[in-house]
């Protein structure tokens, strides 16, 4: 996959590791702000059938989160 585009994979190991760093809280389980992030572009994702998006079109919040979760592979 390009470095420009995020894939569908990719995406879900970004948010399963935002998802051991910051747990769901709360009676409710609340996704943390990061997850909830994340979570939108995926779920746009699913809802467009794409197996993969261009960083440069998502929010700059889950870019970040993202790019900051790449950088924890290297």
């Amino acid at each position: 996959m390009s470095e420009t585009h995020i894939s569908l994979t990719d995406l879900e190991d970004a948010i399963n590791y935002w998802r051991t760093q910051r747990p769901a809280s709360g009676e409710e389980c609340a996704l943390s702000p990061e997850v909830n992030a994340l979570a939108g572009v995926y779920a746009m994702m699913i809802i467009d059938h794409a197996h993969a998006v261009a960083i440069n079109d998502i929010p700059t919040e889950p870019r970040q989160l993202f790019e900051a979760w790449k950088k924890t592979r290297t």
